[in-house]
């Protein structure tokens, strides 16, 4: 994989999965820390519009088109969908590399469960921690309530080796 530190946040669809990712990079960006994301879809994603520029060179046979602008840029390129493992290295250094998805692959992650669903299969996932509204019956990992974003950011820190 990649020499970053990289860390999952994992859990069935509408769990809140996108919704601690989020507060969890406030939370270290506060801290001071760089963060990069990375957001697996399971569906087609398309960041680019019919009708510009860029979408016309992609329509012409473009297999990769950077678009560029004042703050930020993009590569789309066109391809079967890349593993974790393609993508880690094409990201800029940071502190920390957030990974919301990407389930079955062995970085560590945290389960996001909402109320009266399922547990995931821990071992399979390298789950190592849960962030739920209340205890969970499988009481064999560290439990943190979804809400207490301070307390999972610190156990991040602690389980990736980057404490400040």
């Amino acid at each position: 994989m990649s020499e970053q530190a990289v860390f999952g946040v994992t859990g069935w669809k509408n769990a809140g999965k996108t919704t601690l990712t989020e507060r969890l990079v406030a939370e270290f960006v506060r801290r001071g820390w760089r963060i990069a994301t990375i957001k697996h879809a399971h569906h087609a994603v398309d960041i680019d519009r019919p009708g510009t520029d860029s979408w016309r060179h992609r329509a012409a046979g473009a297999s990769e088109v950077a678009l560029v602008g004042g703050q930020r840029y993009a590569i789309m390129r066109e391809q079967a969908e890349p593993t974790l493992a393609d993508v880690l290295p094409r990201l800029a250094p940071a502190d920390l590399v957030l990974i919301e998805g990407f389930k079955a692959d062995p970085h560590p992650k945290i389960e996001v469960r909402a109320d009266n669903t399922r547990p995931m299969n821990v071992t399979a996932h390298n789950i190592v921690a849960i962030a739920a509204d209340q205890s969970p019956s499988d009481g064999n990992l560290p439990w943190f309530l979804r809400d207490d974003v301070d307390a999972i950011a610190d156990f991040i820190a602690r389980r990736t080796g980057r404490l400040p």
